[in-house]
Parts: C-alpha cells; structure tokens; sequence
C-alpha cells in the first residue's frame, strides 16, 4: 500500500503545485514583451475600494479632461489636421456630461479585471478588458461616424483590426478586438506584419512580462499593491534611441527629414554605448500605490540609482530640525540641503565627466553642462552658503495679495539649518542695518522696526548652535523653540512635506485665478487685429491650463490633507506621497 499512497500523494502535490503556478494565458501582462523599455499594468483584478478610488478619482478630472481634449481638437484643426480634431472630439463627447463609470460602460470597457499600457519597442501598446464586446464595437463606430468614413480594416495573422494614419505623420492608429480584450497602439504607417501580429496579440512575444515576473518582484520588493504597477527600464530605453533603428523612432525621423528637407544625421557608433552609461546611473524608475481606497490614495516612487550616489547620502544624517519628525503644521516643508555632501558629489560627477567627455552628438551638451555645475558647486563652498544644511517652513495661515498689494499675508516660520549660525546672522545683521543683536540662547528676540514695517506685522527671530528661525505674525514667538529643538533627519532623509486640505484649497485657488485671468487675456489678444500668427495657439494652451486647474479645483474640495516625503536608500531614491479625502 506504500507505494499506492506515495503515489496519490505525488498526484494529489502535483495538482495543488499546478494550480498555485497557474497564470490566466490570455492575461495583458501575457502579451507583453519581457525587454518592454516601459509598461504600466494591473498584476491583479482591482477589489472594490481600489475601483471606487480609481472612479473617484476620474469622476473628479473628467470635466477638465473634456474641456483640454476640446482645446486640443481645436488646435489640430487650426493646423490644418481636420480629420484628427473630428475623432478628438467624438472620444471627449464620449465623457461629456457623463460619470466615468457611465462612460466606461457604454465603451464596453472593464478596467476593473485588467489592463497593461507598455512598448513594443518605443511603439505604445495598451490593453484593456472588455465587459461588453459589442458595446466596444459600437464605440468604434461612434467614432467613425464622426471620422466622416470607416476606418481602414485589415487582417494580421488572422486577426482582424481597423487602421488609419494620422494626417502626414506617419504614424498608424491600430483599433482591435482581440478575443475579451480592446487593443489600441500607434504603429509606423508602414510597420512590417510581424510588428503589427505581434502587437495585436496574433503572435506572442519569445518571453513575456508574465512568464519573466519582473513587475511582480518588483512590487514585492517595493511594497506597491497589485492594482497598478509601473517600470520605465531606461538601461533598455536609452540604447534603443540612440541607435535610431527602432521602427516608430525610424518613423520620426524619416517625419522630420522630409519636413524640413534636411537629411537624416548618421548616429556615431559612440552613442549607444554612451546612452547605456547615462543609463548606468539611472537604471530605472518604478511606481505604484501602497494604498488605495475611496479615503486614501498613497504612492510611492522608487528612482533606482548607480551604487555611488546611494552610497554618497543614503547613510547620510542631516542635522536640520524637524526633519526627523511627521510634518504637521498647515503648510510644513523641510528640504535637506546638505552642501558639503552635495559639493563633493557634484565635484566628483564633473570630474568624471571632463575625464570621459560624451562624443555623441545627441549628449554632447551635458560635458558643459557638468563643467558648470560643478564650477557653480565649488563656488556655493563660501560662507555662509557653504554651511547651509537645510530649509524649513512651516506656515499656520496664507491669504494672496489683495488688490492694491504687492506681498500675500502670512503667518509662520523659516529655519535654516547651518554649520555656522554666527556666520549667517553676521550677513543678515549687514543687510538688515541697524543694531539687531540676537544670542545664541534659542530666546526669541524682535526683528528690527524697518522690516516689520514692511512685513506690517510683528516677527521675531532665535537662534542656537545649529539653526536660526524667523517668525512673522502674532503668537509666532511662542513657536521658535519648538522649531530649534525639532528632531533631526533620519539617515538618507531629505524631505518632508504636510498640507491641510485648507491650506492646499487656498494654493489651487490662487494658481487657477491666475490661469483663469492669463486665459481671459490670450483669448483677448487672439480676437485682436493684427494678432500673431501663434497667438491662437497660445490662448489654446493658456484655456488647456485654466481646465486643468479647475480640475485641481474640484478635488481640492475632498481633500483632507497631502503628505509626503523622500529619502535615499541602497538602491535608489524613494519619493513618497499621500493624500486623505473626506
């Protein structure tokens, strides 16, 4: 009977072991190549908070989305692209007046199950699922209705497709319905069938992001949830523009040659392996939430970088107070500004480079570049610049200019972090005037007369042996120690930030009065006689802006607060954010 068990167990193991290694074959992440230089995907169906979140969230910026596809329509049929303006604006009356959710629907589209956007090459390929196949056909024939006529159908290794090229582009716009799935790219016009089957999913890639687990170990190692995870791998990204083979990048320039009559510029053999140690330093930058829900909303960023920039600041412990405390104030900002660090590295990168000048055309400017910069570094090492470690400001109010005035009102309060507090009272009692005395006893002592009198409200300064703090408005003085005596940055921090949903609502207001007011004078001068050639175009953009703000607007409205922070660790930069809605 031994051998009867041994054998019903191995049967009963190698199923349970099928079963955890399945992976659904016709999944996005199943269509995409493993060497993608880009590609942003869900790895997992999104659970109903994420999806409310995701709804939310779009619910929010569709009306300004509307307005800036409506500007852009515009503005491709003042340049003479009719035919693009008329499908622009037949995909944003698809959202026009409508809940993200009722237009997904009637686009028969299912974003909740899965969907991946990533490259082909340089080519952009998206994927999304479908809930209702003929629903996703009608759309398309919603869209060329407006086009005017059908767009072009066609068959790639017995996949159907619609096409049409974009004006004098180029470029093809690819439309299928693969199986449950919509497939949208931008091929060359004249992209070989194997590129064409293999983007619409008619050919598999050798190895794909799926059977490679690249994304997934990436989330694993970063903590970023299944909902959505993104990569741009610049180690591929970069070589594969500079060797200017790439069939949509081929395209472009082939587009410009013949639009200016110039002949395309032969790349030197220097340029890919000089993009490759550009991309040696930067390797990578990665995305995705750790928190998704209707209430909350946190991302992380994570920046891969050369083991040498790691190793320069991510043990690095910046003696800024209030760095290495949660932020908390309505506006709170500290930014760790390390000069020293900072000088050495920047002196050792230009260094580096005046040492192994870039040959390629396409990266020749950066040898000037760096020479500056590291000129420009070595010259900040005077005092009292020099000793500077960082800045923090923490405001409890703000109101902009009112008419009439030049400066906004405020109340709170600036530290600056240094080596040498002595150092930079001495510059400011010089540029002050007067006989402003301050000890180094962290008491608050009055600001002189003549800058209250221009500030038009009282202010007071402290100072200890490792920062000096200003405060400005009533109350202020009783918040100085506090800000002295705050707990220093952790290793590798370097910022931290913290908005209230007032403070942050105030801010939006202020920036979309003024697009609002910078949009009302573009549309002016446009009407004018006499305007510009450009000057159209320039109110387009201006109205785009203005859109764009008062969707801020409208989400500024459920926010809570905004967070975030940034650090260095062994591998890279991390830049942290996260936002609380009601």
């Amino acid at each position: 009977m031994r051998p009867t068990k041994r054998l019903i167990a191995l049967g009963l193991a190698s199923v349970l072991l099928a079963a955890c290694g399945h992976k659904d074959k016709d999944a996005p992440l199943a269509f995409v190549p493993a060497d993608t230089p880009y590609v942003l995907a869900n790895l997992d169906k999104l659970d109903d908070d994420a999806y409310e979140a995701v709804i939310a969230q779009a619910n929010s910026e569709l009306p300004g989305q509307v307005v800036q596809m409506k500007s852009v329509a515009q503005d491709l049929e003042t340049k003479g692209n009719v035919e693009g303006a008329r499908l622009l604006r037949a995909f944003a009356a698809e959202f026009d007046g409508k809940t993200a959710e009722a237009a997904l629907k009637n686009m028969g589209l299912d974003v909740k199950t899965g969907s991946a956007f990533y490259g082909l090459g340089l080519s952009p390929v998206a994927r999304v699922a479908l809930a209702d196949t003929a629903a996703w056909d009608a759309f398309l024939g919603r869209l060329e209705a407006a086009y005017g006529k059908k767009l072009d159908a066609a068959d790639a290794g017995g996949q159907a497709y619609r096409h049409v090229t974009l004006g004098d582009t180029g470029v093809q716009l690819i439309i299928a319905t693969v199986g449950k799935q919509a497939v949208v790219s931008l091929l060359p016009a004249d992209a070989a069938q194997p590129m064409v089957r293999q983007a619409l999913g008619a050919d598999r890639p050798e190895k794909s992001l799926q059977d490679d687990g690249r994304l997934a170990d990436l989330a694993k190692a970063k903590g970023y949830k299944d909902y959505v995870v993104g990569q741009l791998d610049l180690v591929r990204l970069l070589p594969l523009v500079a060797a200017g083979k790439d069939p949509l990048f081929s395209t472009f320039l082939k587009h410009q040659s013949a639009k200016t009559g110039e002949p395309i510029p032969p790349l030197p053999a220097s340029c890919v392996p000089e993009a490759s140690r550009i991309a040696a330093r930067v390797p990578s930058i990665s995305f995705g939430y750790t928190r998704l829900d209707l209430h909350h909303q946190e991302q992380r960023v994570d920046i891969a970088l050369a083991d040498d920039i790691t190793k320069a600041f991510s043990g690095l412990k910046v003696e800024l107070p209030g760095l290495g405390q949660d932020a908390k104030d309505p506006f709170d900002l500290s930014i760790a500004l390390p000069m020293e660090q900072l000088r050495t590295f920047a002196t050792a990168q230009a260094e580096a480079v005046a040492a192994k000048p870039f040959e390629c055309p396409a990266f020749a400017s950066m040898n000037d570049s760096f020479a500056k910069f590291g000129s420009t570094m070595q010259q900040s090492a005077i005092p009292p610049f020099g000793d500077i470690r960082g800045v923090r400001i923490a405001l409890d109010s703000f109101k902009p200019a009112a008419a009439g005035q030049q400066l906004p009102s405020f109340t709170g309060r600036v530290l600056l972090a240094t080596r040498n507090p002595a150092g930079l009272l001495a510059m400011g009692q010089a540029m002050l005037g007067g006989d402003f005395k301050l000890a180094g006893d962290g008491k608050p002592a009055p600001l002189p007369q003549n800058i209250t009198a221009m500030l038009g409200m009282p202010g007071w300064a402290a100072m200890n042996g490792q920062a000096i703090v200003i405060g400005v408005g009533e109350g202020e003085d009783a918040k100085l120690d506090d800000m002295l005596m705050g707990s220093v940055g952790d290793a590798g921090r370097f910022s931290r930030l913290h908005l209230t949903g007032d403070m942050y609502r105030t801010w939006v207001d202020v920036m979309a009065d003024k697009a609002t007011s910078y949009a009302a004078s573009m549309a002016e001068a446009a009407g004018a006689d006499g305007a510009p050639d450009d000057q159209q175009a320039q109110a387009m953009a201006a109205e785009r802006s203005k859109a764009q703000f008062d969707a801020m607007k409208a989400q500024a409205a459920r926010i809570v607060r905004v967070s975030g922070e940034s650090h260095m660790e062994e591998k890279g930069l991390v830049l942290s954010g996260a936002v609380e809605y009601k």
